[in-house]
């Protein structure tokens, strides 16, 4: 995926090994910074909270006429003139997929951005494995890691992602583990052609799943700050390019960048799918809460208290 960036900003990974080393080592401490993130947030939460089937006893409601008498309770109705019925807390597990994209265009940073795209992308994923862990949830990676139930689930996945077999995913999640009625949550830049995305997309929506887009930005990305003679280098291809009056470009290439993301966005609206920006220089839960409260059913959650990261 390609990405705007100067040479002066760009970092030189050209050897894949040497990559998934590097990735590696950031993956202890954006774990921490992962449960920090989550700590900060979690307080506000409570849970799932919706009532299903299962044995943990959540609320009393008003009888509702055509529900079934067996769900009646009679000893709390015999308490007053109403009728109540006894409402349990959802208990099955449900499997969401979680995919951070490893292309070189995440490695990109500006000196406007406190973290690379790739740190932020990690880190928004092992916050979702935090949260969706302790909610009881089944976390997987596509083509590398099962869906599993423990708490331990964003341990688990820093662990896999760490590993040599991280080495062998594709450029895109494999998606033939999916199944219906699953999430799977895409965090990426996103700067592929939007036709080519919609292709991809797509085929999840032809098995039955529901995907979640989680775009991180660069400010670089959105506001094209470049100005004067510039040379810009695509970090997959190496393909340069060079302005000599770089700010004659901004205004086309701000048409182009949110075109891409209009696109998209309109896309998964039409499925009742979720669109989320995250940019490198606001706080990662901000997207963790909006995502959180979509994957949740509680698009309400409460917003993250001021000082989170």
């Amino acid at each position: 995926m390609a990405t705007i960036g100067t040479r002066q900003d760009r970092e030189d990974r050209t050897d894949a090994l040497t990559r998934a080393r590097l990735r590696a080592a950031l993956v202890p401490d954006l774990l921490i910074d992962a449960r920090r993130i989550v700590s900060t947030v979690i307080a506000g939460w409570h849970g799932r909270r919706k009532r299903g089937i299962g044995e943990t006893f959540w609320q009393f409601r008003p009888y509702v006429p055509g529900e079934t008498l067996a769900r009646i309770d009679w000893r709390r109705s015999a308490r007053d003139d109403h009728t109540y019925v006894r409402d349990m807390e959802w208990e099955a597990a449900h499997t969401v997929w979680l995919w951070a994209d490893p292309s070189l265009s995440m490695l990109f940073r500006s000196r406007a951005a406190k973290v690379s795209k790739e740190s932020r992308a990690l880190v928004l994923t092992f916050a979702l494995a935090e949260l969706l862990a302790r909610s009881g949830e089944r976390v997987g990676y596509p083509g590398l890691m099962k869906p599993v139930a423990a708490h331990n689930g964003a341990e688990r996945l820093a662990i896999a992602l760490a590993s040599p077999a991280a080495l062998a995913l594709p450029a895109r999640p494999r998606i033939d583990s999916i199944q219906r009625h699953s999430d799977i949550v895409l965090v990426s830049d996103f700067l592929d052609p939007p036709e080519e995305t919609i292709e991809f997309l797509e085929r999840i929506a032809g098995r039955g799943a529901r995907a979640h887009l989680l775009e991180v930005a660069d400010p670089a990305e959105e506001e094209f700050p470049y100005a004067g003679r510039t040379e810009f280098e695509d970090p997959e291809t190496g393909v340069r390019l060079t302005a000599g009056r770089a700010e004659a470009w901004g205004a086309a290439y701000k048409t182009i960048y949110h075109a891409r993301r209009d696109a998209l966005r309109d896309y998964c609206r039409r499925l009742d799918w979720s669109y989320t920006v995250n940019r490198t220089d606001r706080l990662a839960s901000e997207a963790l809460v909006a995502l959180h409260g979509r994957l949740t059913g509680q698009p309400g959650a409460m917003p993250a208290r001021r000082g989170a990261a």
